[in-house]
This record gives structure tokens, C-alpha cells and sequence, in this order.
């Protein structure tokens, strides 16, 4: 994760330099800026909010607000914004202390500083579940961000949270979150699209999908047909968590831009890797000759196991398959913020 640091005083600058040396070692790289006249607040703040994940202020809270007020969007793509005092006593997550990492933060900064976190979340503050802390570091898509709100207030009402997975966990369920099947829940776990009433949606990357396209081909063709295959599979767009392909598209601009434009990580495979794959797969003359191996989108999707969900679909000079693989949650390690 990158971050930014901003200090006022001296003493502030300090209390900065000792937590970004101590964040470092958390895996988050931060700069250091003085604010003053030479650095206007705003634009630091406006900089940083668009390209960073965490925004630290030594200083006082109302400074932080008033500087990132402007900016705030909602709480699956706010940074965490956190605040320190300059005397490192007090450590303050102001904004996304669940899906954006802030109350974690926070006590990493107790931990580096020597403060205090204050943490007023009410789910930290009695010890509950907090499931938008947890879906995230699960890796998991908030489809329905405000159906975070209804698990929350039923867990802090004391009331059983019904949670319906369609993949195994890890772990004991968190005190007040009960196990359901097939029926109305407040926590639905799939990649399958459906009518799944007022449940907070999550959705696990857990789909590969093999890519093949001739050199040129758009971005904006290759969003679309992987997209349709999506649908075709009945999935959520979200479900997909990688993409394939032969290592002579390694370097397509298309493949490329739409790996990026989807956050996932985008993998080759030589042509004998792929042609030693075993399995039935769809084969084409055309790309035997031009690649060297009989198909690539679907010897691709299979590469890392898995099953085959959806065989080759072509169209617009794009071939799509997708494999899901497998997905085990995990509830063993904590509810720490």
C-alpha cells in the first residue's frame, strides 16, 4: 500500500518520520511532507486522496477534516485517513477504518508510536464482527455496500445474523453469525447472480479466465467479451480474479489495459506449457498455426487447476473461457480490527 504523511510543526515532522519508518516495516511505503506555505494542505491532500491508500495528518483533527471533506466519495473507495496527534499520543482513524484498513491502522501506529488508538466503530468498540473488515481481507467484493448497516445493527441489536456461503470456511463463525442454507440470510457468499433479497452480497475472485485475440484488438472489445461470458456463466463480473493467456500476448496493449482496468493479475504461458496441458480441449487449425498449440483460451483457463465453466466463446477476434477455482474463507485468524 503506499501512503502520505503530513506534519506541521517540527515536533510533528518527528512523530511523522518515526511512524513512516514503522508503517514501512507493516509493508505500507509512505512519503513525508511539512505543510506550510511552500505546500498548500489542499493540494497535498487532493494529490494524495486519488493515488493513495492510507492519508496520515499529524496535527489536529479539525485540520484533517476540513482537508479531505472535499474529497470524500463513499467507504468502498475512500483511503483511510488517520490522525495523529504531534506528540504521537493519540492515534484517530477519521475515514474507512473497516474496508480501507484505518482501525488496523491505528493500532499499528499504538504500536510504533506508543499511543493511544481511539477507535469508535461500534463493532470494535464491543468486540463484534465487523464483516466489511473481514470481506476485505478475504478479498472479497461488497457488492451492496449499504447491506453492510442491516448485519451491523442486527450484531450490535444482539440478534443472529444468517450467513449462506456456497464455498467452505476455515474456523469457527464469529459470535452472533450462524450458519443457513437456501433460504432468506443476511450474509450471502457467491459469484452466482440472483435475487438474493436485502443479504449484503460478497463476492470471492474466483474465476480464471483464458483469453486469446488477434494483435490490435481494443480494450474496450475485450472488456465486452468477457463480460458477456460472465453473464453467459451467470456470474458476477466481480467474480472474475485473473486472467490467461499464451506469452505471445504478453505485451498486447488490449490484454494489457483491460488487466489493468480490472485489477487482476494477468499470467502467460509458453506454447509447450499450454500443448502439454492434458485434457479436451476445443481445437482450431488456425490458431495450431499461428500460436503452436491447438487452443489457448481454454488450455489457459486451466493452467493453475480448476474446472472448466464456460468453454470457448469467439467473437470480434476474441476467445473467452473460464475456469473457477477454488475458494476456502477464513474465520480462524481473528476479528482484531
Amino acid at each position: 500500500m503506499k501512503g502520505a504523511i503530513i506534519a506541521f510543526t517540527q515536533r510533528g515532522m518527528d512523530t511523522g518520520e518515526r511512524l513512516r519508518k514503522g508503517l514501512e516495516e507493516k509493508g505500507i511505503c509512505c512519503t513525508l511532507a511539512r505543510g506550510g506555505k511552500e505546500n498548500s494542505l489542499h493540494q497535498w491532500t487532493k494529490e494524495h486522496f486519488a493515488d493513495c491508500g492510507l492519508l496520515v495528518y499529524v496535527g489536529a483533527a479539525g485540520i484533517a477534516l476540513r482537508a479531505v471533506a472535499p474529497f470524500v466519495q463513499d467507504k468502498t473507495r475512500d483511503p483511510a485517513v488517520l490522525c495523529c496527534d504531534e506528540g504521537g499520543r493519540y492515534a484517530i482513524p477519521l475515514l474507512s477504518g473497516h474496508i480501507g484498513g484505518c482501525n488496523r491502522i491505528a493500532l499499528w501506529a499504538g504500536e510504533i508510536l506508543g499511543a493511544q488508538p481511539i477507535l469508535t466503530t461500534a463493532t470494535d468498540g464491543r468486540g463484534l464482527f465487523a464483516v466489511d473488515t473481514w470481506a476485505t481481507r478475504q478479498g472479497l467484493s461488497i457488492l451492496n455496500p449499504k447491506a453492510i448497516k442491516t448485519v451491523s445493527s442486527r450484531l450490535l441489536d444482539g440478534k443472529e445474523v444468517v450467513l449462506w456461503s456456497d464455498f467452505p470456511w476455515k474456523g469457527n463463525l464469529p459470535q452472533g453469525v450462524v450458519q443457513g442454507e437456501k433460504g432468506p440470510c443476511h450474509i450471502r457468499i457467491t459469484g452466482q447472480q440472483g435475487d438474493w433479497g436485502e443479504a449484503l452480497v460478497l463476492c470471492p475472485p474466483m474465476v480464471t479466465a483464458g483469453i486469446g485475440c488477434r494483435k490490435g484488438t481494443p480494450e474496450e472489445r475485450i472488456h465486452k467479451a468477457v463480460d458477456n461470458a460472465l453473464c453467459q456463466a451467470g456470474l458476477y463480473p466481480q467474480s472474475l480474479g485473473r486472467v490467461a493467456s499464451i506469452d505471445l500476448k504478453k505485451e498486447e496493449p488490449g490484454l494489457v489495459a483491460f488487466c489493468q482496468s480490472r485489477g487482476v493479475p494477468f499470467v502467460t504461458y509458453s506454447s509447450e506449457e499450454l500443448a502439454a496441458l492434458e485434457g479436451d480441449f476445443t481445437p482450431s487449425a488456425f490458431v495450431q498455426k499461428v500460436t503452436g498449440v491447438n487452443n489457448v483460451c481454454e488450455r489457459a483457463a486451466l493452467m493453475e487447476g480448476g474446472r472448466l465453466i464456460l468453454h470457448k466463446q469467439a467473437g470480434e477476434g476474441v476467445t473467452v473461457a473460464l475456469s473457477l477455482g477454488e475458494c476456502i474463507l477464513d474465520f480462524a485468524k481473528g476479528e482484531e480490527p
